[in-house]
């Protein structure tokens, strides 16, 4: 079999008064993600994961900030377009793997939902996507709670 391991990173300005997309769901904060598209920093770093295993470049060569479409989009259209070009060179998931940071809101009871989010926008079984969460112990920009990071490690393969 042919196995491809790819890495994703990505981070987010938290802002008052925005929705706080996180794992292709709204969690309940005071403060969102700022950014071009919905700013949901787990998706995007699943995709720049996907499209690096798949060396297909990197979520900003295919969906760039300075296009007009892309405006407020829900990431999850972009994970499925993700998983249209990943497919077309043949590969399936094998899992994912990821860790996000953020000093508050606790994001444990939600990740079930994010789960099953992700595993139904890429076409996969919801066991395959982990998702885990840390804080900074207050250190850094998450800690002040300025903003969330975000890691993923994708396993994928031939089909």
């Amino acid at each position: 079999m042919n196995f491809r391991i790819g890495f994703g990173f990505d981070v987010h300005q938290l802002k008052e008064g925005l929705d706080f997309w996180l794992g292709g769901i709204i969690v309940p904060h005071t403060k969102g993600g700022l950014g071009h598209s919905d700013a949901d920093v787990l998706v995007h770093t699943i995709c720049d994961a996907l499209l690096g295993a798949a060396n297909l470049g990197d979520i900003g060569k295919h969906f760039p900030d300075t296009a007009s479409e892309f405006k407020g989009i829900d990431s999850k259209i972009l994970l499925k377009e993700v998983m249209v070009l990943v497919r077309a060179k043949g590969y399936e998931i094998g899992n994912i793997d990821s860790t996000i940071c953020l000093q508050t809101p606790k994001i444990g009871p939600y990740i079930p939902e994010m789960q099953k989010a992700l595993a139904s926008c890429m076409g996969v079984d919801a066991d395959l996507v982990s998702i885990k969460a840390t804080t900074t112990e207050k250190l850094s920009f998450v800690g002040r709670e300025e903003g969330v990071s975000a890691y993923a490690t994708v396993l994928i393969n031939k089909a």
